[in-house]
């Protein structure tokens, strides 16, 4: 990633080093919140693994009206509780019943507004991502993409409802002093969800641009509608 093109500074955090906190989260804003993730730091400690990496794409998903989200029109299951909680937890599902995907649940509570991290450019912990996946740092293949994210960051289901704000979090977001400047963010449509009609072609996808620690992304096949 070249960073002189992507990123701009900040004098104001003279650590550099500063954790979201609940104000962040819970802006109502879901499309503002996915779009100021990129560039932040994910960062997760489990037992003393400590593991960091730069957020380089997310997906932003609204209840009740967006049918790719899977709290549409307000549907509470037991899975889904979680994205009626206050802003600031992690949403984590099992898709295919093997890739754990972390979400970051925000808005206010009842919202069930969610984005999914879907990518990260490995920063610290490289030998802690490298055996979590049996991939080289140095290929996107590490982290790019949602599960494989998670599995080299170490999130699994079982930290869904966790905290990110709280101070002993074993899973939290930084805000490092990167500015990511606007005309190096693209946007698209977000992958997967073809199922959901006219919000498959909602550009809710968000990416660094000069960044190869994304997914590969393919253009939405919509069905046609039977009449």
């Amino acid at each position: 990633m070249n960073d002189n093109a992507i990123f701009g500074w900040r004098s104001e955090y003279p650590s550099m080093h500063k954790k979201l906190d609940h104000s962040f989260y819970q802006n109502t804003d879901v499309v503002e919140v996915a779009r100021h993730l990129l560039g932040k730091y994910l960062v997760t400690d489990f037992g003393g693994q400590y593991c960091s990496g730069v957020i380089t794409e997310v997906e932003a998903y609204r209840a009740p009206n967006d049918k790719a989200c899977h709290a549409y029109n307000n549907r509470r299951t037991k899975r889904t509780e979680i994205m009626f909680w206050p802003g600031g937890v992690a949403y984590v599902y099992l898709c295919y019943g093997i890739h754990h995907l972390f979400n970051v649940v925000t808005g206010d509570a009842d919202m069930a507004h969610a984005v999914l991290i879907r990518a990260v450019e490995a920063q610290e912990g490289l030998d802690i991502m490298e055996d979590r996946r049996g991939v080289s740092a140095q290929k996107p293949q590490l982290s790019a993409g949602p599960g494989v994210m998670s599995k080299a960051m170490g999130i699994t289901t079982a930290w869904t409802g966790q905290s990110l704000v709280e101070a002993d979090s074993p899973i939290w977001i930084e805000d490092r002093g990167q500015v990511v400047k606007e005309e190096s963010i693209g946007e698209s449509t977000r992958i997967g969800v073809d199922y959901a009609e006219e919000c498959a072609l909602w550009p809710w996808r968000f990416f660094l641009k000069e960044s190869k620690w994304v997914s590969r992304f393919k253009p939405p096949k919509l069905k046609p509608k039977m009449h």
